[in-house]
């Protein structure tokens, strides 16, 4: 049974230069979803939100595996963030942040499939978010570049986005900025963490 990787099959998405921001068009595609607010680093929301995302996600590769005959890679995970001043992100205000923790999903994967994922991670996991949702997202023209290093060390690079690329494009926000975890954060040195910053723009 060949398995996907969708970070291979969507190497335009889940790849950019390293001190460049590239222009893509992203699809209409689908994700787990939950959503929060507070410091990441503190926030018992956050990491439950985690937890539970990537116990639905497994449960439904699974699950697809084993009724659907069709194997795959559980994409990385990605995070929708905003505040109400984007200077938040840049100043890593973080108490200020809100978010949306998601993880890709392949689109042979059903809202029954989904309801059944969560059905089992329940059992084993206890309560669920209560945001805890299958949706799509649709975010069009964007801009995005590859950081490595730590997520504190991302402010130079958004405030350089915000401040001199946008502008000089005659581009302005068309939604939440979004960071994709090409890394694992318990096993790759901060200095070493590959993320993809991506930020819709019209």
């Amino acid at each position: 049974m060949k398995k996907t990787d969708f970070k291979k099959k969507l190497k335009h998405l889940y790849g950019a230069p390293i001190g460049d921001f590239v222009e893509v068009d992203v699809p209409p595609m689908a994700f787990v979803m939950v959503d929060g607010a507070g410091d990441p680093n503190v926030a018992e929301a956050y990491q439950l939100a985690v937890q539970s995302l990537y116990g639905v996600s497994y449960a439904m590769k699974f699950s697809a595996k084993t009724d659907l005959e069709r194997d795959y890679v559980v994409p990385p995970l990605e995070g929708l963030w905003w505040a109400d001043d984007p200077a938040a992100f840049i100043t890593r205000q973080k108490d200020q942040w809100r978010w949306t923790m998601m993880i890709m999903v392949p689109d042979f994967v059903t809202q029954d499939m989904f309801d059944v994922a969560v059905a089992k991670t329940r059992v084993k996991t206890g309560a669920l978010p209560q945001s805890l949702r299958l949706g799509r997202l649709h975010e069009g023209a964007s801009l995005q570049t590859l950081h490595v290093g730590s997520y504190d060390s991302e402010g130079p690079i958004l405030a350089k986005l915000h401040d001199q690329i946008m502008p000089a494009r005659g581009l302005t926000f068309n939604g939440p900025h979004h960071e994709i975890y090409l890394s694992d954060p318990r096993r790759t040195a901060p200095a070493k963490l590959k993320t993809i910053l991506r930020q819709p723009v019209e």
